[in-house]
């Protein structure tokens, strides 16, 4: 069962954001907190949590420290933030500090529910207005996709090489012999590092070029092509 920790100090919104939870994975577990210190004690008790959603503006928080918090004290946990700030250098901080999606509240609760399940699936969820880097010339991304490349460890190599053919996340887990939730955490952090916002963005970029070749390859048996 899919959990999720909605941190937000406004009981409205936290019911408005738990029911879109329930309209993407009706059998959610759902936990709230109104701070960091709340959501800290939440995490502290519960294990497995698979996806917080964070509002920027807390009590015990200004900006990003908030944020900042959680990853530093669980790193491994993926983080959307929730706002009513739309302003895209905001929203491209929240990006390379390592969010795993940025969603704003004006979004409507179908959209909403949408996004939490593409990043439950590895993708990272952006504003339908944002421009990642306004007028970037193809070849340009594809030089800095290359050195970008350079930046992923092994593992994320072979799942970024598995992605790209097209294996969904379960496949992936039981090729290189994961847990589907370590498998969904790299897939996060490997968009992040190449500065891509959807694993199909991904696919398509990716499979133009030439991956580094990661040693001890333990998924060297399957064969080219798309899984069946």
């Amino acid at each position: 069962m899919t959990s999720f920790l909605i941190i937000d100090d406004h009981p409205l919104f936290r019911e408005a954001l738990g029911n879109a939870v329930r309209l993407a994975l009706p059998e959610a577990r759902i936990f709230e907190a109104m701070s960091i210190e709340d959501a800290l004690h939440v995490l502290s008790a519960e294990q497995g949590i698979d996806l917080a959603l964070l509002d920027l503006s807390l009590p015990d928080a200004t900006g990003f420290s908030g944020f900042l918090r959680l990853r530093e004290t669980y790193p491994r946990l993926p983080v959307a933030i929730v706002s009513s700030e739309e302003d895209q250098h905001v929203v491209r901080e929240a990006l390379a500090l390592g969010a795993a999606g940025y969603l704003p509240k004006s979004t409507s609760k179908r959209e909403l529910a949408q996004s939490i399940e593409g990043v439950l699936s590895g993708s990272v969820s952006v504003p339908k207005d944002f421009v990642a880097t306004p007028q970037r010339r193809r070849a340009d991304t594809s030089k800095a996709l290359a050195v970008k490349l350079r930046e992923l460890t092994p593992q994320q190599l072979r799942v970024l090489d598995l992605l790209r053919r097209g294996y969904p996340n379960r496949q992936i887990a039981q090729e290189l012999q994961l847990a589907e939730s370590t498998v969904k955490a790299h897939i996060t952090e490997i968009l992040r590092k190449l500065g891509l916002f959807s694993r199909n963005k991904a696919i398509i970029e990716i499979g133009k070029m030439d991956l580094p070749d990661p040693k001890g390859r333990p998924y060297a048996r399957l064969d080219r092509g798309r899984p069946q």
